[in-house]
């Protein structure tokens, strides 16, 4: 079977034992279009935004109960300008795509801990969804071609972005107070940490084999330490899910609040 899977401390062991064909991808997530558009993986990496909106539009995907990256988005919404999460409707933010999950989780956050009203900030985006047939809301323009977004975010062109990674340049400042408190704060109120990616498997993947699979990831994470940010089990996930869930539907990315145990079937 074809495999896209990512090298971290959780999955380490699980590439070098596995008999999964593996891609030559170093960045899972530049492959992501041809998992849910191509279906050219029978196990694949997933951003868990993704795979809902994979899900919703009828693609044959399934969840193994396998968290391999989770972070929280406090710090990646950043701005050259100084701006405070009040200050942000009516401006211009950027963000990869609208749809990827980093940008899905800190809008979340912005929306349902800081008031923000979603439709009255004009978001730009660089990239096209990885799933084809979802529509950004009227409220999303794309940059011209060859644009940059840190280039854009230093010249004001931008008056924040949500960025995935903590910019260097330390002109660029964080738009939520604290990052870490707030994180800290979120976790505390929501009882779930921010998923990005988990592992998926097409449907025509037998329960044996899927089963196997997970097995395998499972030994590779105790191999790990058994990570506190990387959750194996449904019911260890489901808090974490059930809150992504919500996340999603609030920005009306989905039609329904999916169970979490539909996501797995």
């Amino acid at each position: 079977m074809k495999a896209l899977l990512g090298d971290y401390p959780v999955t380490r062991e699980f590439k070098r034992k596995s008999s999964l064909q593996f891609a030559d991808v170093k960045v899972p997530n530049t492959a992501f279009k041809r998992v849910v558009r191509e279906l050219e993986f029978d196990v694949a990496e997933l951003a868990i935004v993704t795979f809902l909106l994979a899900k919703a539009h009828g693609k044959p995907l399934r969840l193994l109960p396998a968290v391999v990256t989770a972070r929280f988005q406090h710090p990646l919404l950043v701005s050259a300008k100084g701006l405070k999460p009040a200050d942000l409707e009516g401006k211009r933010v950027g963000q990869r795509s609208y749809s990827v999950t980093t940008a899905a989780w800190m809008r979340g956050i912005l929306a349902e801990d800081y008031g923000v009203n979603l439709d009255r900030v004009k978001w730009v985006t660089f990239e096209e969804p990885h799933v084809a047939e979802f529509r950004d809301p009227p409220n999303v323009e794309r940059a011209a071609p060859g644009k940059d977004m840190m280039a854009m975010l230093l010249s004001g062109e931008l008056d924040a972005g949500i960025v995935g990674e903590a910019p260097k340049d330390e002109r660029l400042k964080p738009v939520i107070p604290d990052p870490a408190a707030a994180a800290e704060a979120w976790q505390k109120k929501n009882r779930a940490i921010q998923i990005n990616h988990m592992v998926t498997a097409q449907s025509h993947v037998t329960k044996a084999q899927a089963d196997e699979i997970y097995a395998g990831l499972l030994e590779s994470r105790k191999a790990a330490g058994n990570p506190q940010m990387n959750p194996f089990g449904v019911e260890e996930n489901r808090r974490n899910l059930e809150v992504a869930i919500d996340c999603v539907h609030r920005q009306r990315m989905i039609p329904r609040r999916f169970t979490v145990d539909e996501l797995f079937t």
